[in-house]
């Protein structure tokens, strides 16, 4: 019998949740993980309650913004965000937790992370965000790419 590992396992699930996202341009999921526990999920798309970029179209196609840049002009919560904001909403503790993701996070959410205690990152596919990983590497947070 074959199993995933569980490295394998909590990506496979941060897919499944990047099904939910309402992103024209990249669907992405996130999954917090401590002792194999699942703690909290996220993907990215509008705040609860707005519109979401399917339904009105995408402000930074418009304004032709490329990946990785300008993050802050978008309706959108990315993935990782997303799962913070379930876990403080919750009163889940995720200090020591690991981040699956479908991608690797930004500049933005990478500085939360790390803020949140978040001790290491593995995601599927990488992203344009030099900086990101600089960061993580100084804080000494492992980026891993399976």
């Amino acid at each position: 019998m074959s199993r995933p590992s569980w490295d394998e396992y909590f990506l496979s699930i941060a897919q499944l949740v990047s099904s939910r996202s309402t992103c024209l341009r990249r669907k992405v999921g996130a999954v917090i993980v401590k002792n194999q526990r699942i703690l909290a999920t996220g993907y990215n798309g509008a705040p609860a309650g707005l519109k979401h970029c399917a339904e009105v179209g995408c402000l930074r196609d418009r304004l032709g913004i490329q990946s990785g840049e300008r993050q802050e002009l978008c309706r959108g919560i990315h993935a990782e965000q997303n799962a913070l904001v379930q876990a403080a909403t919750s009163g889940v503790d995720i200090r020591g937790s690991t981040l699956y993701c479908t991608n690797q996070p930004c500049i933005l959410c990478t500085k939360l992370l790390i803020g949140a205690g978040i001790t290491r990152v593995v995601v599927a596919e990488g992203y344009p965000d030099n900086l990101a990983r600089d960061l993580l590497e100084e804080a000494g947070i492992p980026l891993e790419r399976l």
